[in-house]
């Protein structure tokens, strides 16, 4: 929702506002809730600098920057609570958005469950923020053909709490084309400096070239290694399995698994803001700063994570993981960590007798929730791997697979690395070598 009035001049928010301007904002839309005599309201300030570059057929055909401030308000009265944005910082704006927020909230039933806002916290300082990222220039990005990316937020409440947080974050990708053959690479990172183009061009070049004249072999179970853009692709689906709202609505793969072994026990996960190969706010929606948790412990689901209001109802202490209300789905996970191994992929590979090496997955739909078997297909190379080589390329399939049945079947461990991928949020995560993956059938391309 954008409510904002005509009357009175917006006064904007320069590019690359200090945390005292976010703050000033803040405290401005504290004061006007205050003043009609709101005593509940919180406010989120987030503001996002983006710069992209696209190029294709040795041209560059696109070219853009963005600047987006968004002011989210949410007024909390009589048990009910409702949420208004708008993209401007004048006064009057900000006045309709609490207006339209509070407007909202006595629409809605009474919440019997709906807790007072929490008050001031401590949060563990991050620092995530690159100077060389965020002046990335078009000439700059030409030359390696980049998008990047500033963004800082900031929130408070009438309870005195703040809190602040301040990124940068590049992204590379590249797709290779010859023939009917294609290959891709990605990486991002928190500094701009740590990704390297040309490697990436070179490896999408390779796997292109290798991609000619692809086998057709017949559907099956195979041994596969999945690079850590295919895993991260897969694994990427059970992040909210691990809210426990998710558990106490039965609708998480771990109901009735907690405390079992359902991976192998060379699987561990953990969810932590602060790896170093991580990004994220060190708090959560809520405000509430957000803790390291280990959800898998050698195969064994052991925790989960919760909102404020999913803590009081099992009694236990927030982590810092819920989402801002309000919301249907309480918290979950989003900074996961899988243990790693030693193996390279090369190494992988040189054990592996008969095989399939997957560069990249996409279109992934869940099939069935409880056991987690998930469909999609391969693509952007797919290749046969015979007597420890690389022999072939083979046509792409589609696969239905278990994730808990894969993560079981893990044979080998990469060491794992910030992965970035099309089907899920960035997360940590090794290269696999798996047995008895499931393709069901041969795609058309």
């Amino acid at each position: 929702m954008n409510v904002a009035r005509k009357s009175g001049a917006a006064r904007s928010l320069k590019v690359g506002a200090t945390e005292r301007e976010l703050r000033n904002v803040v405290d401005t839309v504290l004061r006007l809730a205050k003043s009609i005599g709101v005593a509940e309201t919180e406010v989120h300030v987030d503001e996002t600098i983006s710069a992209l570059t696209r190029f294709a057929n040795n041209a560059i055909h696109q070219n853009v920057a963005e600047h987006t401030v968004n002011v989210s308000v949410r007024t909390q009265v009589d048990q009910r609570t409702a949420r208004a944005t708008t993209n401007r910082t004048d006064e009057d704006s900000l006045r309709a958005a609490i207006e339209a927020s509070l407007s909202l909230a006595h629409s809605q039933p009474k919440n019997p469950h709906l807790l007072p806002l929490p008050g001031k916290q401590r949060y563990r300082g991050v620092n995530r923020f690159i100077k060389q990222t965020a002046a990335l220039t078009p000439e700059d990005r030409a030359r390696a053909v980049r998008r990047s990316a500033q963004a800082q937020s900031a929130m408070g409440n009438s309870r005195s709490l703040f809190a602040a947080y301040h990124d940068t974050h590049s992204v590379f990708s590249i797709t290779m084309q010859e023939g009917s053959a294609a290959s891709w690479a990605k990486e991002n990172a928190v500094d701009v400096d740590d990704i390297d183009p040309q490697r990436l061009a070179e490896r999408a070049s390779d796997k292109a070239h290798q991609a000619t004249n692809a086998r057709e072999l017949a559907p099956g179970r195979y041994t596969v290694i999945l690079e850590p853009a295919a895993v991260l692709d897969l694994v990427g689906f059970l992040f909210y399995d691990f809210a426990a709202t998710a558990l106490q609505d039965k609708r998480s793969c771990f109901n009735g698994r907690m405390g079992k072994q359902v991976f192998g026990k060379n699987i561990s996960i953990v969810d932590d803001v602060y790896h170093p190969l991580q990004l994220g706010a060190p708090f959560d929606g809520e405000g509430i700063p957000r803790q390291r948790v280990l959800l898998v412990d050698h195969g064994i689901p052991r925790n989960l994570v919760y909102s404020r209001a999913s803590a009081k109802v099992a009694k236990k202490k927030p982590t810092g993981h819920g989402f801002m209300l309000p919301n249907e789905y309480g918290e979950a996970p989003m900074n996961l960590v899988f243990s790693g191994g030693k193996a390279s992929l090369e190494e992988m590979i040189a054990a592996t007798e008969r095989g399939l090496l997957v560069t990249r997955l996409w279109y992934i739909r869940e099939v069935d929730p409880y056991e987690k078997i998930m469909t999609g297909m391969t693509r952007d190379g797919l290749f046969l791997v015979e007597k420890g080589r690389v022999s072939s390329a083979v046509r792409n399939f589609r696969f239905n697979q278990s994730i808990l049945e894969m993560l079981r079947n893990v044979e080998m461990l990469g060491p794992a690395v910030r992965a970035t991928g099309e089907e899920a949020f960035e997360m940590v995560v090794p290269a696999m070598k798996i047995r008895d993956f499931h393709f069901s059938e041969v795609t058309k391309f």
